[in-house]
């Protein structure tokens, strides 16, 4: 996945930032493609509460435990596309039950986020998602 402007690699003390280090702890297949989406969409992993289930210390630094968001989506505080968004990279990783039409919820800059995690998620970063001219 291509990273956007929103999402620096490092902040103002050219520290990285935590979307960074979860991303270099992240294993490859359904957890990276999950952490990508995540941090490139950016106002979620923001939320205090989003942050306080999610990410814990793990031996190499920040990682993300998606169990803890387990039963607890919808007292997040989220609107509901952002809990449409994470329900949909929680299934990235084999946790809750929510179906693709949930994409239907998504606005297009999300949208196109999830599409640029399915190659991940497959292992097979040669596809190439974009918008058609």
């Amino acid at each position: 996945m291509t990273r956007t402007a929103a999402v620096p690699a490092t902040d103002e003390a050219g520290t990285p930032t935590l979307g960074e280090l979860l991303i270099a702890s992240s294993q490859e297949g359904r957890d990276r493609a999950a952490v990508l989406a995540l941090v490139e969409e950016g106002t979620i992993l923001a939320r205090d509460s989003v942050h306080r289930l999610l990410v814990v210390e793990g031996a190499t630094g920040p990682a993300c435990r998606w169990e803890g968001l387990m039963g607890r989506l919808y007292g997040l505080g989220l609107d509901d596309v952002q809990r449409a968004f994470l329900g949909l990279v929680m299934g990235m990783v084999g946790i809750g039950l929510h179906t693709l039409a949930a994409v239907e919820e998504l606005d297009e800059r999300r949208l196109l986020i999830l599409m640029r995690a399915l190659p991940v998620l497959a292992c097979n970063e040669r596809i190439a998602v974009g918008t058609r001219l």
